[in-house]
């Protein structure tokens, strides 16, 4: 849906922000921080994610950090395993990482792929992988996507309802036409898919952000979903259609206090564990 070139991949190279550093725990070893790049096997297929680590996580060896996972847009599909980091959500870390006292996973979908199927098992191992390589609260995994992501957001969250405390599809589509077919969150034979969509997930805190003049995603893809959650009865369901606003929603989504601190108040019903 959107183009990215390959001098995007170096200028975030080159600027060196936020990349990975090394800083002393209370143990004295040594703790790697900033963002990391690793890599995941699902079915004889490798795929590349880079995770985030504050820089707090070095000087504080007992807190539990809460977990974001991360889906980006059809334009950062690749290989390169960098890409996914540069627009969206972490983008907003390299403004200001202060603001999310958290890991982020950014899994990496290929070319023309679409978070759905093996490539969507591929981020959730990326997400089990860092939660037991790092120090992680697993009452406070969130989930968050946009455009393509924000269809990965909704894919994810419908067939793992009770892993997320909280999700925030941006700009993103519940079923669509997209590339050569049809990209849905739901299954067919689930029935109409908002309204499924709305009742698996009623239980589920959820945020949903969209630009209302989106030339790309047709912001009535949020709207029936809104929609949908309200008539569920959902528990917690927020909508914030940004006025004059085109595709991207991510920058003043992810730059929205309110949207940072209603995130990180959200935990895990007790009943979902």
């Amino acid at each position: 849906m959107r183009c990215r070139s390959a001098s995007l991949v170096a200028a975030i190279a080159a600027s060196g922000a936020l990349l990975a550093a090394p800083a002393s725990g209370q143990s004295g070893q040594e703790v790697q921080t900033g963002f990391l790049d690793r890599t995941i096997t699902v079915a004889g297929h490798t795929y590349p994610y880079q995770v985030y680590v504050p820089r707090g996580y070095a000087s504080d060896g007992e807190h539990r950090f809460p977990v974001i996972l991360f889906l980006h847009g059809a334009g950062e599909r690749g290989s390169d395993g960098l890409i996914q980091t540069a627009v969206g959500l972490g983008a907003a870390l390299r403004r200001d990482a202060s603001r999310f006292p958290a890991i982020v996973v950014f899994p990496q979908a290929p070319r023309d792929s679409t978070w759905t199927g093996r490539v969507a098992e591929a981020a959730m191992a990326a997400l089990e992988r860092t939660e037991a390589e790092f120090r992680t609260d697993p009452d406070r995994v969130y989930l968050t996507g946009l455009s393509m992501g924000g269809n990965g957001t909704w894919y994810l969250a419908y067939r793992y309802p009770e892993r997320f405390a909280a999700i925030a599809p941006v700009c993103g589509f519940v079923t669509m036409r997209f590339g050569a077919g049809t990209a849905t969150a739901v299954p067919a034979e689930d029935g109409e898919p908002f309204a499924a969509l709305a009742r698996r997930l009623a239980s589920v805190p959820t945020w949903i952000f969209h630009g209302e003049a989106d030339p790309v995603v047709p912001v009535e893809q949020s709207r029936r979903a809104a929609k949908a959650f309200e008539a569920a009865g959902a528990a917690d369901v927020r909508y914030s259609e940004l006025p004059g606003v085109g595709h991207n929603a991510w920058d003043p989504a992810y730059a929205s206090p309110g949207f940072i601190d209603w995130l990180f108040a959200q935990r895990r019903a007790a009943k979902s564990r």
